[in-house]
């Protein structure tokens, strides 16, 4: 039997950028609009097979009333669950420079902060977690429907079974304690996302400051960190994760990189996780926020980045690591922050912190099958 390897990375003390929407002319410059934006190649193969988001118009039927709305995922009933923040705003006064929460004398967020939406209409069909966050940030529905959620406050994951909304079944993380893992103690230092394998295994974005992705089993123990010691990959604020299982890659929004990074996730063999990571980069992507997964596709939203940097989808082939297409809604995107795919692979949603906010796409095929 192969023994498993446990790395862990050094923990960085950094002053997290607030998740606000900052004013372009504060964006570095990456050349002309016409050299970045006009002249993309998008690489497509003539027989592949591109289903390109199109906007779902008057969709929700009827405003939320709710905060910046972090994180989407969809349930085995093909509806969105989303997490938002209510009245909260991460702001340059929300942790010091030790990364430590500064409103605790706040209390938790008092309002439901997780709905589960009506796929057709985009009502709210049900809510909870009031009460039990304090600042909202990944939420991931598993194959079981166990809901995952991160709060970058607390510098912890969750874990809630289908029938137990009240109390989590797993926590991993220290409440209120900002850390990096060392032997048999796990802290996390603001943790993004979580995406889980249909084994059972769990692979956490942790996040602004350890700028790692740790995987675990099912019952919550560490089992290694990504990238090791010895790994020459480096991760700049890991914003997202995506399991993509029958390729066995992990693949990550790295932000602040620009780019997304899938190395190897380990399902199949651990000695295939010291494989190099595919990377995807291209001067169009800027600061990727989000990543979601269907098939060998990989969807993907950036953020603010530059002035002549759009903020936009694309859709990215996951085997070549090449960009197939980009996308938006008619209005454009102003701030995104997640987005998530159904099961089916029929539609997208995607999710922004400014305008709080909700899109639904429809996936459709670009080419006409006469």
């Amino acid at each position: 039997m192969l023994p498993i390897l446990l790395f862990v990375s050094a923990f960085a003390v950094i002053n997290c950028e607030p998740e606000t929407v900052r004013d372009n002319f504060d964006y570095f410059s990456y050349g002309s609009n016409d050299d970045l934006l006009k002249n993309l190649d998008l690489h497509l193969p003539k027989d592949e097979i591109v289903l390109r988001p199109q906007e779902v118009k008057d969709w929700p039927q009827q405003s939320l009333n709710v905060g910046q709305i972090t994180a989407v995922s969809i349930n085995s009933l093909g509806q969105p669950v989303i997490f938002h923040r209510a009245e909260r705003v991460w702001d340059e006064s929300t942790f010091n420079e030790s990364n430590v929460y500064q409103n605790l004398d706040k209390g938790p967020i008092i309002e439901d902060t997780i709905l589960v939406l009506d796929p057709n209409t985009g009502s709210v069909l049900h809510s909870w977690g009031a009460y039990a966050f304090y600042m909202p940030h990944g939420l991931t529905v598993d194959h079981h429907d166990n809901v995952w959620v991160t709060d970058v406050a607390k510098h912890q994951v969750f874990k809630y079974i289908p029938n137990n909304h009240k109390y989590p079944s797993l926590t991993i993380g220290e409440a209120f304690t900002a850390g990096y893992p060392y032997r048999r103690r796990v802290l996390l230092c603001m943790p993004t996302s979580v995406a889980v394998a249909t084994t059972g295994e769990i692979f956490v974005a942790d996040g602004y400051c350890n700028n790692q992705i740790l995987k675990f089993n099912a019952a919550g123990t560490l089992l290694l960190a990504i990238p090791s010691y010895s790994d020459t990959l480096t991760l700049n604020l890991p914003h997202s994760v995506t399991l993509l299982e029958h390729l066995d890659i992990v693949c990550v929004a790295d932000r602040e990189n620009m780019r997304i990074v899938c190395p190897k996730a380990g399902l199949k063999s651990y000695i295939k996780i010291l494989e190099p990571a595919m990377v995807i980069q291209d001067p169009t992507l800027g600061r990727v926020f989000a990543v979601t997964s269907h098939g060998d596709t990989i969807y993907a939203v950036n953020g603010p980045t530059a002035q002549n940097i759009a903020v936009r989808g694309f859709t990215v082939n996951a085997v070549y690591g090449n960009i197939l297409d980009t996308w938006e809604p008619s209005t454009g995107f102003t701030n995104p922050h997640s987005l998530a795919v159904t099961r089916n692979g029929s539609h997208l949603y995607v999710t922004e912190i400014g305008p709080n906010k909700i899109w639904k796409f429809e996936l459709t095929d670009v080419y006409d099958k006469k």
